[in-house]
């Protein structure tokens, strides 16, 4: 069994979530290994036990350079590398990793001494990273993410709560979330006037609802609140404040994004909804529904829609409210 570990996370926020069962694994079935996690958001992963050293490892190459000799410097013996990149590969190998495990794609053979196929058909994105692991004998208890909300004594629930004031949110019986954004494309976006008939609907039966997203998401936002008694935290959830807003919650709807995994992860119930992508791929896990936007031509997988979101505007606001009200009411 190797002494040293480093786990390559994936420079997304949701995959990096969904990378935890498999960085659990590690921990549990090397104890006195020393496991580190490198990732442009492996800032989720402080305070939960699951490495001894956490390297924020950016997405640019430019900073990936001066980072790499950090990395190099920890003597990790093996290196288990989630992104299928050819990138990651020789990244592990700069770092002196004599073990480096990761799927076959993209001509990176060569450089892995543990290359493994590809599934056939494609499994959900936790259960590949398990595949990973299991490379090294490791077996996961439980495919779940699971993170630990921020203590209440932390400067970050004190800052969430602070936002909560602000937008008038303290006296809600019940605060719904709806978060706008999806870097990863606006294919995936809820169309605006869905959103603005949702927020008036739940404010019609007495819950509160709060609109997140980044600063590039304000002309939505603004859109949406013009038309509806939605309060807005847009650009100001920032990502170290995250995790505290989002446990904060009593439900979140959102797109297939990084925050409905880790909102998730969390605790927090969080309906997703899905169109261009497979929920069977990238579903959350933990306290979770999916809606499917019913359209022939999904799920496309294309990031700007080429017609006129069919998928995304067939999932209509009577029927997240519906299903949402369900989930809350499951998760007690």
């Amino acid at each position: 069994m190797p002494d040293s570990v480093i786990l390559r996370l994936p420079n997304w926020l949701g995959d990096t979530v969904m990378a935890v069962p498999a960085l659990r694994a590690l921990r549990t079935a090397l104890p006195t290994a020393r496991i580190a996690a490198a990732g442009p958001w492996v800032s989720v992963l402080a305070e939960q036990g699951l490495a001894d050293v956490l390297v924020i490892y950016p997405r640019a190459w430019t900073a990936r350079v001066g980072v790499a000799d950090s990395v190099r410097r920890l003597g990790a013996d093996t290196a288990v590398l989630l992104p299928n990149s050819l990138e990651a590969a020789l990244s592990a190998w700069y770092w002196g990793a004599g073990r480096r495990i990761g799927f076959d794609t993209g001509g990176r053979a060569l450089a892995l001494t543990d290359a493994l196929p590809l599934p056939e058909p494609r499994r959900h994105q936790i259960d590949e990273y398990l595949l990973l692991v299991e490379t090294l004998g490791v077996r996961a208890d439980d495919p779940t993410p699971r993170l630990i909300p921020p203590r209440p004594e932390s400067p970050e629930h004190e800052a969430a709560r602070a936002l909560f004031a602000e937008a008038g949110l303290d006296g809600a019986r019940r605060v719904i979330g709806v978060h706008l954004g999806a870097a990863w494309g606006s294919s995936k976006l809820w169309p605006v006037e869905r959103v603005g008939e949702f927020c008036r609907l739940a404010s019609a039966r007495g819950d509160a609802v709060v609109l997140l997203g980044t600063a590039a998401d304000e002309p939505l936002a603004a859109a949406i609140l013009a038309a509806s008694p939605a309060r807005s935290l847009v650009g100001r959830d920032r990502p170290e404040l995250l995790p505290a807003l989002l446990a904060r919650l009593g439900a979140l709807v959102a797109a297939d994004t990084g925050v409905a995994h880790l909102a998730a992860a969390l605790g927090t119930p969080v309906l997703t909804l899905f169109g261009p992508t497979d929920p069977r791929l990238t579903a959350p896990r933990g306290p979770a529904q999916t809606l499917v936007g019913d359209a022939p031509c999904a799920p496309c997988f294309y990031r700007e829609c080429p017609i006129d979101h069919p998928c995304m505007r067939r999932i209509g606001a009577d029927d997240v409210l519906d299903r949402l009200s369900a989930l809350m009411g499951a998760a007690g």
